[in-house]
């Protein structure tokens, strides 16, 4: 074996013996330039394709095959950033993101996660960190209190609530509680038996977290819904299915209704759902990640009308509450359930007060042990801003959308397909009603294509009944009025271009 160059050995050991990770002083410096280079990044936003462009796998030809032996400077990092990595991002943040929905932010949303990531707190019970665990059940209060929830689900009361991921992680903790109750009843051999139900307009991931509690697929059911109900779910056909499933045995377990479906904004009739769920013993959970926030506003409270009979009941402010990704909060009317379905006690854990069941231990109300101190984004989103400045936040959001919708109703060559209920208008290309619905579909494919690939604006499609539509999300947080009109207008050109090719 060869022998290391005695002038790089003490060169190496020179870098290995001066490591220091974190020194204060080196810190305020580079976060100095962090960010100047944030801020000039979101000043310069709108100059950047809102889609990428790039190629897949572009990234490996840029980049050498293995890490930095020795390191490198922040200034270098930075220009491999500018060179190679925002290409290859879509920009989630341009004023001309209408894309799926948004992920909104906030000055006050990132001084909040600059301090969480301060802290780098593990709370994962109540010892770990007793300001972290105490600050998310009132934040979670606070919030309940902005929604008008019932006392039932907050901590004031006889419920609680948490901060999760994502709605995934909501609906399989909800999931796994349901199924553990219900198994208690009926016996653990009974699982196979175990039915849960959702509209065919129930997020995708809803069966994928069905999967991963056990139930079996034949045994989850996504009902249909149509166009004429603006696809929201039929709780008379859904009582029809419940009653054809107890007749052969089967046991209903789980209903997962939605304010404000991905596709087009359906909202699912929650109280008569309720009412059919609690005559079954079936457990509801209400799925309002997108449209919940909007009930901060009075006027759109209504669409939480019968959230007292739903078991369980979330909705994620990273989508419009201005939190940043992930923020799920989670309420629940009964916390026991879930904290027996879920709880764990490791003995490297155990503590008096824990013990004593004096304390809230909020591993013990999700899927992992360790969390982050997600609570203080919502902290200084409340208290920087206050609901007021939150409830224009949504309204003009709103307002925007209206006045594409606007736009849209106003050209003959375009229908709206579902009625807008928040900031999602759901349109299409229909320049003659006697063209076949492929030709149509056909059409809008190349419409979507044409309007994405110029790096203008961003829009996503869907499928609801059969019928392709395209999708206009407005709340991306630096969108303004003069960027829905020259979507529009960029919309219509492309159209226009469309049609004259065909002619």
């Amino acid at each position: 074996m060869g022998s290391l160059d005695s002038n790089n050995s003490t060169q190496t050991q020179s870098n290995v013996t001066k490591f220091n990770p974190l020194d204060p002083e080196e810190f305020r410096t580079q976060a100095h330039q962090m960010v100047d280079f944030i801020a000039d990044y979101y000043k310069n936003i709108e100059s950047y394709p809102v889609l990428s462009q790039v190629e897949p796998g572009y990234l490996r030809n840029h980049l050498p095959e293995n890490a930095p032996y020795l390191p490198e400077s922040l200034d270098t990092i930075m220009k491999d950033v500018e060179k190679h990595i925002i290409p290859g991002m879509t920009h989630w943040l341009s004023p001309n993101f209408f894309a799926f929905f948004p992920a909104t932010v906030s000055s006050a949303a990132f001084l909040g996660e600059m301090l969480c990531n301060c802290f780098n707190s593990v709370g994962f019970n109540w010892l770990a960190s007793p300001a972290m665990t105490e600050l998310e059940m009132i934040i979670m209060d606070w919030l309940a209190n902005m929604l008008k929830l019932p006392e039932c689900f907050m901590f004031s009361g006889t419920g609680g609530g948490v901060i999760q991921g994502t709605t995934s992680e909501a609906i399989l903790c909800t999931l796994i509680a349901a199924r553990d109750r219900k198994l208690e009843n009926i016996g653990v051999d009974n699982i196979g038996k175990l039915v849960v139900y959702g509209s065919d307009q129930t997020h995708s991931m809803y069966a994928k977290a069905c999967k991963a509690a056990g139930i079996f697929p034949c045994n989850i059911r996504a009902i249909s819904t149509c166009v004429e109900n603006d696809f929201s779910l039929s709780p008379a056909v859904l009582r029809g299915i419940v009653e054809v499933d107890v007749a052969a045995g089967l046991v209903p377990l789980f209903l997962c209704a939605t304010v404000g479906t991905t596709s087009t904004t359906a909202i699912d009739p929650i109280g008569e759902l309720g009412e059919l769920a609690n005559e079954f013993d079936i457990w509801l959970h209400v799925d309002a990640a997108y449209g919940g926030s909007a009930c901060i506003c009075p006027e759109f409270r209504q669409y939480l009308d019968g959230i007292e009979r739903a078991n369980s009941f979330s909705l994620s402010p990273h989508k419009w509450l201005l939190s940043y990704l992930d923020c799920c909060c989670m309420w629940v009317k009964e916390p026991s359930v879930l904290v027996k379905a879920l709880s764990t006690n490791p003995e490297y854990l155990r503590n008096k007060r824990s013990e004593h069941g004096s304390v809230v231990d909020y591993k013990d109300w999700q899927i992992g042990t360790g969390r982050k101190f997600k609570s203080l984004r919502l902290w200084l989103i409340m208290r920087s801003y206050g609901l007021a400045n939150l409830q224009s936040h949504i309204r003009s959001d709103v307002r925007m959308a209206k006045m594409f919708e606007g736009l849209v109703r106003s050209d003959p060559y375009f229908e709206v397909i579902v009625p807008r209920r928040f900031s999602l208008v759901c349109f299409r290309f229909n320049p003659d009603k006697e063209y076949e619905p492929a030709y149509t579909e056909l059409l809008n494919k190349r419409l979507l294509d044409n309007v994405n690939s110029t790096g203008r604006v961003y829009m996503t499609h869907t499928v609801a009944g059969g019928i392709y539509m395209l999708r206009f999300a407005v709340g991306a947080t630096f969108t303004e009025d003069r960027h829905l009109i020259c979507a529009w207008k960029l919309i219509k050109d492309c159209a226009d271009a469309l049609l004259r090719n065909c002619q």
